[in-house]
């Protein structure tokens, strides 16, 4: 069983909730002049292009409602990072993800992307609003958690994969604070950064995740330091 510890605590909900909201508005702003020629563009998340990575993102926004309107389990099991383990990397779940993001892609509408997005965001919020903080949830993984944890899951996804279609929209990176909080904080379980990388979150977070590679004198540091961080890999 997961402890009630202050990152999964209820006041943290306004929180999450908050950098949920942020990155996902921020998300939809940047699909309104989305055209058809973009969602054909390749993406850092090989083999899909930006119309199946959207169709993934817009998934993984619109998960938590339908979690919150099945029977909670009894007990939490696992906290956010927990949830991101090695069985979420495996061929088979992979597999799965990938022709998930085939599958959802071939309904995608450039021009009703951003308010289908912003109506799934919208769900969301008002599916968590309705519940109580400590509220339980079951992932379609089996992962018995609490709905802020799953939440800020959800906040991984939308920003980290924000960045990837930033990349293949050629568009500056748009992470909001709120989120970039949140996902900081939990790839490096709040422990902080060798002052002597210089990172600020976007980096962190970039560097973290390998959408930019380490210099050779980062890799140092971070040996140096023993710096070590939360990973979406087997």
């Amino acid at each position: 069983m997961v402890e009630q510890t202050p990152d999964n605590a209820p006041d943290t909900v306004p929180v999450v909730r908050a950098a949920f909201r942020d990155e996902c508005a921020r998300l939809v702003a940047e699909l309104r002049d989305l055209t058809e020629a973009d969602l054909h563009r390749p993406t850092n998340c090989p083999p899909w292009t930006v119309r199946e990575l959207l169709a993934h993102v817009h998934t993984g926004v619109g998960r938590l409602a339908g979690m919150l309107a099945a029977p909670a389990p009894p007990r939490a099991q696992v906290d956010a990072a927990g949830y991101f383990g090695a069985a979420k990397f495996t061929p088979p779940v992979d597999a799965a993800r990938i022709e998930g993001g085939h599958r959802a892609g071939r309904q995608l509408d450039a021009a009703a992307l951003a308010d289908d997005l912003d109506r799934v965001r919208r769900a969301t919020l008002n599916a968590v609003d309705a519940q109580p903080p400590g509220r339980l949830v079951l992932t379609r993984h089996g992962d018995a958690m609490t709905m802020v944890e799953f939440l800020r899951t959800r906040v991984v996804e939308v920003g980290v994969h924000g960045l990837d279609l930033a990349a293949a929209l050629d568009r500056q990176p748009w992470l909001t604070p709120a989120a970039a909080a949140v996902v900081a904080d939990l790839l490096t379980g709040g422990r902080p950064v060798p002052a002597a990388l210089n990172w600020d979150r976007l980096t962190l977070i970039r560097k973290t995740t390998g959408r930019t590679p380490l210099t050779p004198v980062e890799q140092a540091v971070i040996e140096a330091a023993d710096f070590r961080w939360l990973t979406f890999s087997p």
